[in-house]
């Protein structure tokens, strides 16, 4: 017997993206399920769209958010009240400007929850575009997914993220929510599933029916505010996943950093360029044996630069997330 799902979205002037996505999610092919918007005090014509497309089906609910109590979380504060809506055991979490993969999307992450699941992580990838800021968003995602993925597989679950995540509505209630980090700017996703997820609550659905694509970001500006809010909520995960995390992230940087700086000043650029080509090449047939697992093939020929470039992006949004103020989730 089919699970009953229920899925959430969270939207503020989001007019035409729901007005895409919502058909979507209504022409799903799953026997038990229901669609429920949350309009996030949006000042388009949100509410109106939802308000009639809800009069001729009766899956989609729509809650209305007029006011934001003081010091609520805009995004948290949606999600809570979408809680409280559903009807159904398992909540299965996207956004606005996300669109499934397949009509066997909610079958696809539903069917892995078994008694002792608790959560189900998913992959969103990035819509491909022209350009190389699209390359560089699409490879970072493809990148942080092959991280938590990788690890949640290996038993050390630590984030997931909120455009395809699905988890009991009884997780979110005995644990009281996002009670503990409430005032921190995002972490809706990635800081629930690091304090909950566990390796025997938690399951991955990889593959083509599983995915869900995202529209990504059109300016570098948009794109680095959105991964340093990410990298400033990445603070509050564990100790140990930030020792892991951490590690990962400096082994990276202090091998291109160490292969830079010796063929610069070495004569025997052999011996140092053998083994960066070797950790380049293995680096390269990892990340694409794993885009091609979860059915969204990357261009291999690609991967050794954005690996390169990584080193710089990690030190100056690192630093960024560190120094600058608080962002807002459109409140």
């Amino acid at each position: 017997m089919p699970i009953p799902v229920s899925v959430i979205v969270c939207a503020h002037d989001e007019e035409q993206n729901l007005r895409e996505l919502v058909p979507q999610l209504l022409a799903q092919d799953y026997p038990d399920f229901e669609v429920i918007v949350v309009n996030d005090r949006s000042n388009d014509a949100t509410f109106d769209f939802l308000r009639e497309a809800s009069r001729f089906n009766p899956k989609l609910k729509v809650v209305q958010v007029e006011y934001l109590p003081p010091h609520a979380n805009g995004k948290k504060y949606a999600i809570t009240l979408a809680m409280k809506t559903a009807s159904n055991e398992v909540v299965l979490l996207t956004d606005a400007d996300c669109r499934p993969n397949s009509p066997a999307w909610i079958a696809s992450m539903a069917n892995r929850f078994t008694p002792d699941t608790q959560l189900v992580l998913g992959y969103s990838p990035y819509i491909k575009q022209p350009g190389f800021l699209n390359l560089f968003i699409r490879f970072e995602t493809l990148f942080t997914a092959l991280q938590y993925v990788g690890l949640a597989l290996a038993g050390m679950p630590y984030m997931g993220v909120g455009r395809n995540l699905a988890y009991r509505k009884s997780l979110f209630l005995e644990n009281k929510g996002f009670r503990g980090y409430l005032d921190v700017t995002g972490g809706d996703d990635d800081l629930f599933v690091n304090r909950h997820a566990t390796s025997k609550n938690t399951q991955v659905s990889l593959g083509a029916d599983a995915l869900v694509m995202s529209i990504p970001k059109q300016t570098w500006r948009e794109f680095l505010r959105q991964k340093t809010r990410h990298l400033r909520v990445g603070r509050f995960y564990k100790f140990g996943h930030r020792t892991v995390l951490g590690l990962f992230s400096l082994s990276q940087m202090v091998a291109w950093i160490t292969g830079i700086y010796l063929l610069c000043t070495n004569p025997l650029i052999l011996w140092v360029l053998t083994p960066l080509l070797v950790r380049s090449a293995l680096f390269m047939i990892t990340v694409y044996r794993f885009s091609v697992r979860v059915r969204h093939k990357f261009e291999a020929w690609t991967i050794p630069l954005l690996d390169f470039l990584f080193t710089i992006y990690y030190l100056s949004t690192g630093t960024v997330a560190l120094v600058s103020k608080k962002a807002q989730w459109k409140n």
